[in-house]
């Protein structure tokens, strides 16, 4: 049996880009992008590899911007599909949702 491998990944915020960006032994693997405005964070796009998806890069990725937005005192407002459905699967973070995104997941 085929032991996945735990890769080692280290988050930041590269405001200059307006992304936060995952990186691997140095070399960029994925990246989200952001942009501030009257309090709220709006996640608009991440993008991984297709080779490197399915390893927890983008859980990571969504994990520090909704860890940077609290400890800002910010809300979050997922405009991309992949912050989305993470917090659908991860309910706990539903608290940060700017009032546009309340509803996330309902349906219309």
């Amino acid at each position: 049996m085929a032991v996945k491998q735990r890769l080692i990944v280290h988050v930041t915020d590269a405001p200059e880009r307006s992304r936060y960006e995952a990186r691997i032994d140095g070399e960029l693997v994925g990246y989200t992008e952001y942009r501030h405005h009257d309090g709220t964070t709006l996640l608009a796009r991440t993008e991984v590899p297709e080779e490197l998806q399915n390893h927890g890069i983008g859980t990571q990725l969504a994990q520090f911007a909704f860890d940077a937005a609290r400890k800002a005192g910010k809300r979050i407002e997922p405009t991309d599909p992949f912050i989305a459905g993470w917090v659908e699967r991860h309910p706990e973070h539903a608290d940060m949702l700017h009032e546009k995104a309340i509803h996330l997941g309902e349906e219309t």
